[in-house]
């Protein structure tokens, strides 16, 4: 939709603007500026019917102005990450947000998230003991997250991708130094817990979805940094985890892994799901350089006093910047 200078068709803008004028659809793309929604949402929102609503998205959606995705038995849907987003963003930064109905809006959208973070947390509760104490047994992730952050300190990041998000604290860690980040995982719970954590930080330019780390939703060189944060110890094949993550790099891309060094401790193994006790720096770094990546950096955290799992970091570069510089050499 969008040409050189993001100047549009007249056909493409005039679609754009019939789709988004009309109240309903006004108020829709308001309220998916503020979260990604489902039309159960909506339609708990803006007190209309299910049907309609679908009809009102599936036209903001040909428009391209929102996006849909499936999460399990859901369809959420957000405003469109490319084409349509300047133009639905430039319409809602006219909005007054003191306007009753805008405000109105917010006010249902509030309860909704509400309900969200209050599921979430529960879900956490239940599992929050088993979690700390899988946390004491390796260092301490101030120190892992501040090596995290100056790995990849050297260049900006537009879009980071992070694998297998969990709670979605990488999206969190970077949001500051992103303009846009992806979180993935297969867990329906684990991104609702994510996607109050980001809702909870205000974080309206990172998103999480539904994902197979194996095969992802994603064209090649679509991402500047992919994350693949404590999870490959899950994975039957990190090998190929890791050349999926390498093919959606962009040229010059930077691929960041974290994940436990080698050690015993079976009981991970038998009531965590852990399929791999952790990983020689050598077993990771060669799998890094047969998806085609060039290796920067190994480092490996000791345990803190009471733990037993050191933690290791990989980084790995695409080469491809490498070919695209212009040569310096005079003829």
């Amino acid at each position: 939709m969008s040409g050189p200078d993001d100047q549009v068709g007249f056909d493409d803008l005039n679609a754009a603007l019939k789709a988004a004028g009309e109240e309903t659809r006004l108020r829709i793309l308001a309220l998916l500026f503020e979260a990604e929604l489902t039309v159960s949402d909506l339609t708990e929102i803006l007190r209309q019917s299910q049907p309609r609503l679908s009809r009102h998205l599936r036209l903001l959606a040909e428009a391209r102005l929102v996006e849909r995705f499936r999460e399990g038995a859901w369809a959420f849907y957000r405003l469109g990450e490319q084409d349509g987003i300047d133009i639905a963003r430039t319409l809602i930064a006219r909005l007054d947000p003191e306007d009753p109905i805008i405000a109105r809006d917010r006010e249902r959208l509030a309860a909704v998230r509400a309900t969200r973070a209050a599921a979430a947390q529960n879900y956490f509760r239940r599992h929050a003991a088993e979690w700390d104490r899988i946390r004491k047994l390796h260092a301490a992730d101030a120190a892992v997250e501040e090596a995290i952050k100056k790995a990849l300190a050297d260049k900006p990041i537009r879009a980071l991708l992070d694998l297998g998000t969990g709670t979605g604290r990488m999206l969190e860690l970077f949001s500051g130094d992103i303009e846009r980040g992806l979180g993935l995982d297969l867990s329906l719970d684990m991104l609702a817990l994510a996607r109050a954590r980001l809702d909870r930080a205000g974080l309206k330019h990172c998103s999480v979805r539904h994902g197979d780390i194996y095969d992802l939703a994603t064209p090649r060189d679509s991402f500047d940094v992919v994350i693949i944060h404590q999870v490959l110890h899950f994975l039957d094949d990190s090998a190929r985890a890791i050349r999926e993550a390498a093919r959606v790099l962009r040229p010059g891309g930077r691929l960041l892994v974290i994940d436990f060094a080698p050690h015993d401790l079976e009981f991970l193994r038998e009531e965590h799901a852990h399929l791999r006790l952790g990983f020689a720096p050598e077993t990771v770094a060669q799998w890094l350089e047969a998806a085609g990546l060039d290796v920067l950096r190994q480092e490996t955290f000791a345990p803190g006093p009471e733990g037993r799992i050191a933690i290791s970091l990989w980084l790995a570069r695409d080469p491809r910047i490498l070919l695209a510089q212009p040569s310096t050499q005079v003829a």
